[in-house]
């Protein structure tokens, strides 16, 4: 596919809602996200609020609350790769609310696409706007009012990738090394974070879905789907 037109903002300079949105958050929503799904979790509901969190959590107790930063009282995770990946999910239901990605999400509802994305999901997520035939993308750069540069180079290459051409992610994947996202992850500036988050959250590809938001019951649900490598499936 060539010839796809690619806008990249940030989340203030959303003025409408576009056709088709991929929502980048590379450190760390949606590599938590994913990390979620590959450890069983069904879905994933994107709460607007930490309280719409906490609600829902006390209206489902077998749901897992999710938020940045520190544990919480009434929250069961913390968003980090890291501390993720050694627990089991099997079916459970994540309601996740984090500073930039939930947000970025909801503020695209509207779109009639929209797909949640970091590096861990890059080549699904470029797969499967190719097989969509979208010609048309605007990519959300959530973090830092989208001069985030882990987000946006994940986004480039995303958008690059889509032509179906070789990309060398090697660039991109050293600017968002070098970000000052990963710069504070790894000065232990955060808190909830794990010594390999920053790693984890640069793993091209790691998994073999794309993760897709849509309206379920009123509110944003994310689900992975699945998108067989070219050639495959």
């Amino acid at each position: 596919m060539t010839g796809m037109e690619t806008r990249f903002l940030g989340i203030a300079e959303l003025a409408e809602a576009p056709a088709v949105a991929v929502v980048v958050d590379v450190m760390r929503a949606f590599t938590v996200a994913a990390w979620a799904f590959a450890r069983g979790a069904e879905k994933i509901v994107l709460a607007e609020s930490l309280d719409e969190a906490l609600e829902l959590k006390a209206r489902h107790p077998e749901w897992a609350a999710l938020k940045d930063g520190p544990l919480a009282p009434g929250f069961d995770l913390v968003n980090s790769p890291g501390l993720l990946r050694s627990l089991d999910l099997g079916g459970r239901t994540v309601v996740q609310k984090t500073t930039a990605g939930t947000v970025g999400a909801l503020a695209v509802k509207e779109a009639s696409l929209v797909l949640c994305a970091g590096f861990v999901v890059a080549g699904a997520t470029a797969r499967l706007l190719r097989a969509h035939g979208c010609d048309r993308v605007t990519f959300v750069v959530t973090g830092e009012d989208g001069r985030a540069d882990e987000d946006l180079a994940c986004a480039q290459y995303i958008a690059r990738s889509t032509t179906g051409a070789g990309t060398d992610a090697a660039g991109f994947l050293r600017r968002a090394g070098a970000s000052r996202a990963a710069a504070e992850l790894r000065e232990g500036v955060r808190q909830g974070v794990h010594p390999d988050d920053v790693a984890l959250c640069l793993e091209l590809d790691r998994f073999p879905f794309a993760m897709v938001a849509a309206p379920e019951d009123s509110r944003m649900v994310l689900r992975p789907r699945a998108v067989p490598p070219v050639g495959r499936g």
